[in-house]
C-alpha cells in the first residue's frame, strides 16, 4: 500500500482504533455542546472528510464486522444542545451521494453537504466568527490535510479542532538510512505541505561509524520523532490553545497508525476545552 492510500478509502472499513477515535469525538461533542448551550454563540460542526456517515468496523482480529455510526451521524445525533449547522465535506462523489441521503433523513436540520476539496473549502470559509463557535474534525483517509489549512483554521479563533495525524502513512514516505535529500521530490513536497516547512528533515541525524570513522545519515524508524515534530509545529502555531496530551491509535498488531490531536478554537475557552478533552482521554 502506498503512502497516499488507505484500506478505508471507500469510507466503509475500519478497526478498533476507528471505534476509539469515534468514541473520543462523540464524548467531546456531547460535552462541548452542553458546556456552551447557554452561551450566545451559534454552534457549528464541520467534518472535513466526512465519508458516508456510517462505517463498518472489525472489533477483533478476523471477527465479524458491524456497521456503526460515523462521525457525521454522531454529530447529528447530539441531543442536549444540537448543533445549529453541520457542514459535511466529501470530495469522493459516491461517498458524497450517501451524505446527501443522510441530509434527507434529517430534513429539519441545517446540514450543508459539500462535494469538494476540504483544504480549499476551509481556506475560503467565510463565517462571522463573532457569532459562531464550533468543532472541526480533520480526519483524512491518508495525508490530505495541508498545513496552510491548519494555519487558516487557527486564525478563525473559533473552532475546537481534532486532527487525525497519519503517522504510519508518513513513516512509509521516509527512507530509513539515507540522506534526507534522497526522499523523492514528490514526497518531499508533500511532507512540506503536511508539516508546513522542512522540519521533517530533523528526523535524520548523523551516526558515527565505529570501524572507519565515517558519518552516515540515519532516521529513527519509529513514529515518535514524526509525532513530536508535528506537535511542536502545532504548539508554535496555536500557542496555549494546543493541548500536549494526545491519543495514539493502534491497529490489532499494535502498529501506530494515527495520533489524535486536539487544539482549542478560542483563546477564552482554553481551560474548559482542555479540561473536557483531558478528562475524555484520561478515561481511555
Amino acid at each position: 500500500m502506498t503512502a497516499g492510500t488507505n484500506p478505508a478509502s471507500d469510507g466503509r472499513f475500519g478497526g478498533s482504533w476507528t471505534t476509539e477515535k469515534l468514541e473520543i469525538l462523540g464524548s467531546y461533542l456531547a460535552a462541548y455542546t452542553t458546556a456552551l448551550k447557554n452561551q450566545p454563540f451559534k454552534l457549528m460542526y464541520i467534518d472535513a472528510f466526512a465519508g458516508t456517515g456510517d462505517i463498518s468496523v472489525q472489533q477483533e482480529h478476523n471477527g465479524p464486522r458491524a456497521i456503526i455510526d460515523g462521525s457525521a451521524r454522531r454529530a447529528i445525533k447530539i441531543e442536549d444542545k444540537p448543533f445549529d449547522r453541520l457542514i459535511l465535506i466529501e470530495k469522493d462523489y459516491e461517498r458524497y451521494r450517501k451524505l446527501v441521503h443522510l441530509k434527507t433523513e434529517n430534513p429539519i436540520r441545517d446540514i450543508q453537504i459539500e462535494n469538494c476539496d476540504a483544504n480549499s473549502f476551509l481556506r475560503n470559509l467565510d463565517v462571522n466568527w463573532k457569532e459562531w463557535r464550533g468543532v472541526l474534525l480533520l480526519d483524512p483517509f491518508a495525508t490530505e490535510v495541508e498545513w496552510a489549512t491548519i494555519e487558516k483554521v487557527a486564525q478563525f479563533n473559533a473552532l475546537d479542532t481534532w486532527i487525525l495525524f497519519p503517522v504510519s502513512a508518513i513513516t512509509r514516505m521516509l527512507p530509513k538510512s539515507r540522506l534526507p535529500d534522497d526522499v523523492s521530490r514528490k514526497w518531499a513536497k508533500k511532507l512540506t505541505q503536511i508539516f508546513g516547512d522542512d522540519s521533517w528533515r530533523k528526523l535524520y541525524y548523523m551516526r558515527q561509524q565505529r570501524l572507519f570513522g565515517d558519518e552516515q545519515h540515519e532516521r529513527d524508524t519509529g513514529t515518535d520523532g514524526i509525532r513530536r515534530i508535528y506537535k511542536n509545529n502545532l504548539k508554535c502555531l496555536f500557542g496555549r490553545r494546543f493541548m500536549e496530551q494526545s491519543q495514539s491509535l493502534l491497529n490489532s498488531t499494535d502498529v501506530h497508525l494515527y495520533e489524535f490531536i486536539f487544539c482549542v478554537g478560542n483563546e477564552n475557552g482554553v481551560n474548559l476545552a482542555k479540561k473536557i478533552a483531558r478528562d475524555i482521554l484520561k478515561g481511555r
